[in-house]
């Protein structure tokens, strides 16, 4: 997924509008965006959604974290209809993702879901201790798919009056906790989604942090606004110089016992591995 579209779950007029604004999944919102009064009307809504809405797309739902007691009364209320897929957030260790796994084992069971069927994307870096604790989070469940990172939760938890430098990019503590999702996504061997931009009128801006992001290494970004989606998706299709790079050093590589040259630079099988990312990229487009 290059893109994943946050809606509010107290707005299930804007569900389908989502939806159609071309995202490759949408995240109907339990947490943040909405408030402990609307919540139970949000469960409700994303679960009609769910059953009875024209899923078109890939639909998640972001739960509350799991040491609250909303968490359970979420699960509880979505399970049956089956989402693509649970964003957890202020994920504190390994340990939270392996709590999350057996509640939905069970429901999974009790539904009749295929066993993994529903799929994890934690946030992990929400608080100081996840962002100390990566060694915890390297051998998630099989259904977690992919690690994303915050800054606002972070902020306010190491006491920081801002995130953002005055020309709009993070300070480096948040960069740092930026790194660590990369790094800890690639030790598990699963996918790193960059955070979303406040920004959606400045979709400049928008591009060159997903183009940023993507040269990085993550695979996706969230967004907050469909006005967002289409630098997004610029930014992370390949340019036809590096498809035609890639395709060089496949060529290149595929018979070859060790590094060659290729325009005047030495390419081994790191580059190989760079070459078919970009492949895939293709594909997805």
């Amino acid at each position: 997924m290059r893109s994943l579209l946050f809606v509010p779950g107290d707005r299930p007029e804007r569900f389908a509008k989502a939806q159609a604004a071309g995202a490759d999944g949408i995240i109907i919102d339990l947490e943040d965006s909405v408030t402990p009064v609307t919540r139970p009307q949000a469960r409700l809504n994303a679960a009609a959604f769910l059953r009875d809405g024209n899923r078109n797309r890939l639909v998640w739902v972001r739960i509350n974290p799991v040491q609250t007691g909303d968490a359970l009364v979420d699960l509880a209320a979505i399970a049956a209809t089956r989402p693509d897929g649970l964003v957890l957030p202020k994920a504190r260790t390994g340990a939270d993702l392996q709590r999350l796994d057996h509640w939905l084992e069970a429901l999974e069971t009790q539904h009749g879901h295929a066993a993994g069927s529903i799929k994890v994307i934690a946030l992990i870096t929400e608080t100081a201790q996840a962002v100390l604790s990566g060694s915890s989070f390297i051998a998630p469940p099989a259904r977690v798919i992919g690690y994303t990172w915050g800054a606002e939760d972070l902020a306010a938890d190491v006491g920081a009056s801002a995130n953002r430098t005055a020309e709009g990019e993070f300070e480096y503590t948040f960069r740092l906790a930026r790194a660590h999702c990369l790094l800890v996504a690639a030790a598990a061997g699963i996918g790193a989604y960059d955070t979303t931009d406040t920004e959606f009128k400045d979709t400049a801006a928008v591009e060159r942090r997903a183009q940023a992001a993507r040269r990085d290494g993550f695979v996706g970004k969230l967004a907050i606004h469909p006005a967002q989606l289409d630098p997004i998706h610029k930014a992370f299709a390949p340019t036809a110089d590096e498809i035609a790079w890639a395709r060089k050093v496949i060529e290149l590589m595929s018979g070859a016992a060790g590094a060659v040259a290729l325009d005047g630079r030495m390419i081994d099988r790191p580059h190989v591995q760079q070459a078919e990312r970009i492949l895939a990229a293709l594909e997805r487009r």
